[in-house]
C-alpha cells in the first residue's frame, strides 16, 4: 500500500486551508473585531441630506444600520459612515461586506494617502437586497472620483495606502436604508 499519495493529498489540503484562511482579515464583525465608524452627511459642505446611524441587534445578529434622506439639493447628495483602517499586506484582492438593504445601490469609498481633498476617493458600487448576503468587491472594480484635482490621483491605488473605508449612499435623491454586519479583506 502506498501511504505517500494520501499523505501528500492530506498535506496539500492542510496547506490550502491554512493559506486560504490566512488571506482573510476581518475589519469589523461587531464582536471581537471592531473599528470606530463615524457617520456624516453632505451637511458638512452645505447639503441637506440627513443621516441616522446606530447599532442594532436582530435574532442574535448585531449590525450597523444607516438610513436617511439623500438629497442632491445645495450641491449635496450623500450620507455615509466611515472608519479609519490600516492594511499592512498587499496580498488582498478586495473587500467583502455582509449587508442587506432596501434594494438600492450603495458604494464603498476608499480614501488613501493621496486623496487628501474631501471630494477625492476611489469608489465601487454594490446592490443590496432584503436578505443578508456577503458581497465580494474586488479592488480592481474601484474607480477614482471625477472632478477638481482628480487628475492628480493615480488610476489605481496601492492597497497599503488605504486610510479609510466608507459605506455610502450617494449621487441621487432617495431614501437610504442599509444594514452592515461584517466587513473583511479577502
Amino acid at each position: 500500500m502506498n501511504v505517500i499519495k494520501p499523505f501528500k493529498a492530506l498535506l496539500g489540503l492542510i496547506i490550502l486551508s491554512i493559506s486560504s484562511s490566512g488571506m482573510a482579515q476581518t475589519i469589523d464583525n461587531l464582536d471581537n473585531q471592531r473599528v470606530e465608524w463615524i457617520p456624516f452627511s453632505d451637511q458638512v459642505m452645505g447639503g441637506i441630506s440627513e443621516v441616522n446611524f446606530l447599532e442594532k441587534e436582530e435574532d442574535g445578529l448585531s449590525f450597523y444600520h444607516m438610513e436617511g434622506n439623500v438629497s442632491t439639493e445645495n450641491n449635496g447628495g450623500f450620507i455615509q459612515f466611515r472608519a479609519e483602517i490600516e492594511i499592512e499586506d498587499k496580498g488582498y484582492k478586495g473587500l467583502k461586506i455582509k449587508t442587506r438593504g432596501n434594494g438600492e445601490e450603495y458604494y464603498l469609498f476608499i480614501r488613501t494617502t493621496k486623496t487628501r481633498l474631501p471630494w477625492l476617493y476611489y469608489g465601487s458600487p454594490f446592490n443590496t437586497s432584503k436578505e443578508w448576503q456577503w458581497i465580494e468587491i474586488p479592488f480592481s472594480s474601484f474607480k477614482k472620483s471625477e472632478g477638481r484635482f482628480s487628475r492628480f490621483l493615480p488610476k489605481e491605488f496601492d492597497i497599503e495606502s488605504i486610510k479609510s473605508i466608507g459605506i455610502v449612499a450617494y449621487g441621487k435623491d432617495f431614501y437610504a436604508d442599509i444594514d452592515v454586519a461584517g466587513l473583511e479583506l479577502y
